[in-house]
């Protein structure tokens, strides 16, 4: 069947997981996104203001969908940082995600093709107004949890997602309709600034990753102590979740720490140059030198 067959060929290319879902209205969540808009709890994502329609309903987004590839990839790094090293995001240690499972997803999809040669396809990989984390808790990966994040048992939820969008009818995954958290709140009683607002909620003025990354008016002194040290990204809901104990090193070569060939870097002296050297094809791009350095020297007392 050619279904399993797909699901093989993704674990051959070193997905962690596969599954399809049927596109459709995500019907069930679009009270929760308006609800989470209303709260202003995208804080200066004015994006996530615009095309509604296209995110609830990926047929909006692309004309003729009738099925959704749901995959993740594995980052779990092998090796840690220097202490010394400003704290930055696991999944940021080595090269840009969305180019490389990107990447990924197009030899998957040459390999669809190479079934069905008239297939029309898109390819997302935290792109576009995709709704990842319900996708792909609809084709079976795992539930989303009280972090926000999708788990996934025995593996927990240090991997990316990505999506493949096609105009092929293919038989669906299973969803995911448990949710395995149980009574724990380790990720909403441990998260530095309370961004965890309810299960699954969350506030991003009070969140690091976005305040980080994502934010682009300059951080108020309030914000900076939010921080909690943090340069770019936080792991920190992750880091305590029970699920993340069986997270397994990831086998890319490509998400190589940055790190690993940079031991004797002075980060207080860094200058652009240098920056663009070591994270010149990291995600640290999107934050930018000045914001780098301006919220690494914070840190440090030295700004």
């Amino acid at each position: 069947m050619f279904e399993e067959e797909l699901i093989s060929k993704a674990s051959e290319l070193g997905f962690l997981a596969c599954g399809i879902a049927k596109a459709e209205k995500l019907q069930e969540h679009e009270d929760s996104l308006h609800e989470w808009l209303r709260n202003g709890y995208h804080s200066e994502m004015g994006y996530m203001e615009r095309n509604i329609e296209k995110r609830l309903d990926p047929r909006e987004l692309v004309k003729g969908t009738k099925s959704i590839i749901c995959l993740a990839y594995n980052y779990f790094p092998n090796q840690l940082p220097d202490t010394t090293d400003p704290k930055i995001a696991k999944y940021a240690w080595g090269e840009d995600y969305h180019r490389v499972v990107k990447d990924k997803c197009y030899e998957l999809l040459d390999w669809i093709k190479s079934q069905h040669p008239t297939v029309h396809s898109r390819v997302f990989v935290d792109s576009a107004p995709v709704m990842e984390r319900q996708w792909a808790q609809k084709a079976g990966i795992g539930w989303i949890g009280k972090n926000s994040l999708l788990l996934r048992k025995g593996l927990g939820s240090n991997f990316f997602l990505a999506e493949i969008f096609l105009d092929l009818e293919l038989n669906n995954s299973e969803p995911y309709l448990t949710q395995h958290c149980g009574d724990c709140t380790a990720c909403i009683d441990t998260c530095p600034t309370q961004a965890i607002v309810q299960d699954g909620v969350i506030d991003s003025n009070k969140c690091i990753s976005y305040l980080t990354i994502e934010k682009q008016s300059e951080l108020n002194p309030q914000e900076k102590e939010m921080l909690n040290d943090w340069v770019f990204g936080c792991d920190v809901c992750q880091d305590v979740c029970p699920w993340n104990r069986f997270s397994q090193p990831h086998q890319e070569p490509r998400f190589t720490p940055y790190f690993s060939n940079n031991r004797d870097i002075n980060w207080v002296e860094m200058n652009e140059e240098q920056f663009k050297d070591i994270f010149g094809k990291s995600p640290l791009t999107r934050m930018g030198f000045e914001k780098f350095k301006q919220l690494y020297l914070f840190q440090q007392g030295k700004a």
